[in-house]
């Protein structure tokens, strides 16, 4: 066979837009060029190299079969890695062949599948009598942020706690090489259109897009290819962004909606921080959780109202509340849990690591999701320092920092003041902490935050740390487990676990290398003369050996 590269072609290509996906790289717009050109040739094939664990081929072997699918064509992809067996290779190869020779043979042609022709737009009537079914992602801040759109108008469903059948439902409907949140978001949503509960002519589904170089971009095309392979083309999807992308008449992030937004989360993140830093250490059990729910309902009746001064009493009255909860004075290690936003927050997604790990004996320190928002604001800072960003990006980076600094700054103030609890630090201290290890210009899905908040933990005293991150998460993989070693060489005390999440892993495996981390952080928490039975919480064998050392057996 002769061999052309996708790159002595592609200038001969025409791609018939639009297509499915956003194309993020520059090796897309090629390698569509490309396949766009065989597509129209009778002599020519195409035969796709992908890397094993490269994400980014998720999105382009989707898109490259459909362009072929439309001009007839046969689509063939070979896995490559250092272990393949080039024998299988070779028959794919000689399959396509073979194929080749007996449709010319017969005189046979592929029937052409029809081609993408748009996404449906979501119109101002149907705001009036469309359900908008929306993904879990954040528990404690999604069931606020779900009353915050019903406020503005829109009929809102958060979707319930994700089931295995939903993500079974992912893995068929979702290339397996893409990330875990796609494959647990898009299979939450078809199973939900699937169920019969909703009038599909009057229902619509929304995922976020957040703009960057990570796959999240691409998530709202994979929904879309999974929403047509299931038979719900008519189903329209809102995307979720504050870049512009994707105008629906029908859906509009406004001022007053941000505002509100940004107010949720940070009620959110209170309510998170107080509740994993009390409920541990409970006299009653439930206690906790009760006094959550409490204030859960009161912020869906104030919401109502709208008064500034209510939502402060609020922040003051949480507080309060859960510093005068009854404790028990038992110590236990504190754990903290960094990663991906949705592995991090999402109980089905990271296996309810939080009951997990305070039903061992632990504490469980998670970042406000807050930081998210501001590490996004400092990249158009960074941006501008080191890359090629403008004046108006490092004008926009210092506002929004500066407005969503503000509309905590309270919360840190009460937090201060309180007996239990820390403030979290600022983004550009943040900042300050990662740049000593890395560069500021990773900002590929969580990029250098996650070293960041490990840092913060880290010079806080909490040096057991778990970070969590979907198999096969590129930036991740980078920027929060390989950044482990050169943290442990800067900080010695550091006991940092990486786990790894996807439909086919082990959870006996991660509650393992849970367990191991554990046994470490309760050796190092002892201190002389504190007993014993406070160590055994996590149902862990506690020893004394000679010496005074202490063994927590696994």
């Amino acid at each position: 066979m002769a061999v052309l590269t996708e790159d002595a072609v592609a200038h001969l290509g025409k791609v018939e837009r639009p297509v499915r996906v956003i194309a993020q790289w520059m090796y897309h717009s090629r390698l569509y060029a490309a396949a766009s050109f065989v597509a129209t040739r009778p002599n020519l094939e195409l035969v796709q190299l992908n890397s094993f664990g490269c994400g980014i081929d998720a999105i382009t072997t989707d898109q490259v079969q459909e362009i072929l699918s439309a001009g007839g064509k046969i689509y063939t992809a070979l896995k490559i890695d250092e272990g393949i067996n080039l024998g299988a290779a070779k028959i794919r190869i000689r399959s396509l062949l073979a194929v080749i020779a007996e449709r010319k043979e017969r005189g046979l042609s592929r029937e052409k599948a029809p081609a993408y022709r748009g996404r449906t737009v979501f119109t101002k009537e149907m705001k009036q009598d469309h359900t908008i079914l929306v993904p879990q992602m954040s528990p404690v801040h999604f069931e606020l942020l779900q009353e915050v759109l019903r406020a503005e108008g829109y009929n809102i469903e958060l979707l319930p706690t994700v089931s295995k059948q939903a993500i079974d439902i992912g893995v068929k409907y979702v290339n397996n090489d893409a990330c875990y949140p796609a494959i647990i978001v898009i299979g939450q949503l078809l199973e939900a259109l699937q169920s019969g509960k909703y009038d599909l002519n009057h229902t619509s589904v929304i995922i976020s897009q957040t703009g960057g170089g990570c796959r999240a971009t691409n998530y709202i095309s994979l929904l879309r290819k999974a929403l047509k392979d299931a038979g719900f083309t008519n189903v329209p999807v809102l995307s979720a962004n504050l870049y512009g992308a994707e105008k629906n008449p029908g859906f509009k992030i406004s001022g007053r909606l941000l505002k509100k937004a940004i107010k949720t989360v940070v009620y959110g993140d209170l309510l998170m921080r107080v509740l994993h830093r009390v409920r541990p250490y409970e006299k009653i059990p439930g206690s906790a959780d009760l006094l959550y729910r409490r204030w859960v309902e009161r912020f869906k009746t104030q919401l109502i109202t709208g008064r500034k001064q209510d939502f402060e009493e609020s922040l003051r009255g949480i507080v309060q509340e859960f510093d005068q909860l009854e404790m028990s004075p038992v110590r236990k290690p504190r754990v903290g849990v960094v990663g991906e936003i949705l592995v991090n927050y999402h109980p089905a997604a990271n296996n309810n690591i939080v009951q997990v790990l305070e039903d061992e004996g632990v504490e469980v320190i998670m970042p406000d999701l807050l930081d998210f928002f501001l590490y996004c604001a400092y990249d158009l800072i960074a941006k501008y320092r080191y890359l090629t960003g403008k004046t108006y990006q490092l004008l926009l980076g210092k506002y929004f920092i500066y407005y969503l600094e503000k509309s905590r700054k309270l919360v840190n103030s009460l937090l201060e003041q309180s007996h239990r609890f820390d403030a979290p630090g600022s983004i550009y201290h943040k900042a300050s902490l990662a740049s000593r290890i890395m560069s500021l210009g990773h900002h590929c899905g969580e990029g250098w935050l996650l070293t960041a908040e490990m840092i913060d933990l880290i010079n806080r005293g909490v040096s057991n740390i778990v970070c969590v991150q979907p198999f096969g998460c590129l930036p991740n993989h980078v920027t929060g487990k390989g950044m482990i070693k050169e943290l442990k060489r800067n900080y010695p005390e550091a006991n940092i676990t990486a786990l790894d999440y996807d439909p086919g892993a082990s959870e006996v495996n991660q509650l393992n290398r849970l367990k191991l981390m554990l046994s470490v952080a309760f050796k190092n928490m002892r201190e002389p003369g504190q007993p014993y039975s406070s160590l055994s919480q996590s149902g862990l064998p506690v020893y004394r050996l000679p010496g005074d050392h202490l063994l927590v057996q696994d």
